[in-house]
């Protein structure tokens, strides 16, 4: 195909983007890198940046930011990666349990309260251990396995404290028995591209906090869970987190929109950026009409 005319959405460039940028270069497209920290977002125009891209990624670290800014690339009529809808859904923890029930997904058992008293009655709901979770964030940062009454008023009192909305609203969920990894499975629309289990000693097992990773042999029931999951939020360039359950199947707890891949590009023997790659230029045309572009994502 022709070159596409890429904009990346960013605040730091780390190495997955790099991976992304090399990838995209190698094949004669054309790459705009747009710091988001410098950007002006009119409510009618977009920034020269943003002139004649056909396709904008967005990889913005920061979710608020990432919020906004697929908003107005849409508002723009260029198509983003992922779209507004499947951002707003996947960055709330809230939001995609609810879309992942809606849908039929299994995933773990979950009550969201908005005050002390509520989420105490929450956790007691749920016994001992259980899990307290921020609504919106990601490398395991701020969550809590919480293994006592005494420790649950003392959790909730520090996130009442900190006073952010955010921490207004407690997302509890059940303790999932899994044994000592879980799952990261990177799709674009629900195709599988590569998977990883992430082992730990500690209840957390994200690459972020220093799990180890191997590759993981899809089977059909994964596949199965993560075109499904992917589906209840939209589709696009996403990592599906999964765990395997005591009772010998799966759960979903996570779907992330802004997939850091680096980590499974190194145990892994597929070329994820290339995959990537490939896929985008399944879905996005070069020199489309902007006013009338559409991409799944």
């Amino acid at each position: 195909m022709g070159g596409v005319k890429v904009g990346l959405l960013y605040s730091r460039i780390r190495r997955d983007e790099k991976l992304l940028l090399a990838e995209l270069r190698d094949r004669d497209h054309e790459v705009v890198k747009i710091d988001v920290r410098k950007q002006q977002f009119d409510l009618h125009e977009a920034p020269d940046s943003f002139d004649g891209l056909d396709v904008v990624l967005d990889r913005c670290m920061a979710t608020s930011r990432s919020l906004y800014a697929t908003q107005f690339c849409e508002a723009y009529g260029i198509p983003v990666v992922n779209a507004a809808e499947t951002a707003d859904i996947c960055a709330d923890k809230a939001k995609t349990s609810l879309a992942l029930a809606d849908a039929g997904v299994p995933t773990p058992d979950t009550k969201v309260a908005f005050t002390t008293d509520a989420a105490l009655e929450a956790i007691e709901s749920f016994g001992y251990p259980c899990v307290l979770k921020p609504v919106v964030g990601s490398w395991g940062r701020l969550m809590a396995k919480v293994e006592s009454r005494s420790a649950a008023e003392a959790i909730l009192e520090h996130k009442s404290t900190l006073g952010h909305y955010e921490h207004s609203v407690f997302y509890v969920q059940e303790f999932v028995g899994k044994p000592d990894r879980d799952l990261r499975v990177l799709a674009t629309d629900g195709e599988p591209v590569a998977a990883m289990a992430r082992s730990s000693d500690h209840w957390l097992t994200n690459a972020a906090k220093g799990a180890d990773t191997e590759e993981f042999d899809l089977d059909d029931e994964v596949c199965d869970l993560v075109q499904r999951a992917s589906d209840a939020v939209g589709g696009g360039l996403l990592g599906v987190d999964l765990m395997e359950t005591e009772e010998g199947g799966y759960t979903v707890h996570e779907v992330n929109h802004t997939v850091e891949f680096k980590s499974l590009n190194d145990a892994t023997a597929v070329d994820v950026p290339a995959t990537v790659v490939d896929w985008l230029e399944s879905v996005v045309e070069p020199g489309l009409d902007t006013d009338a572009a559409e991409v799944t994502a």
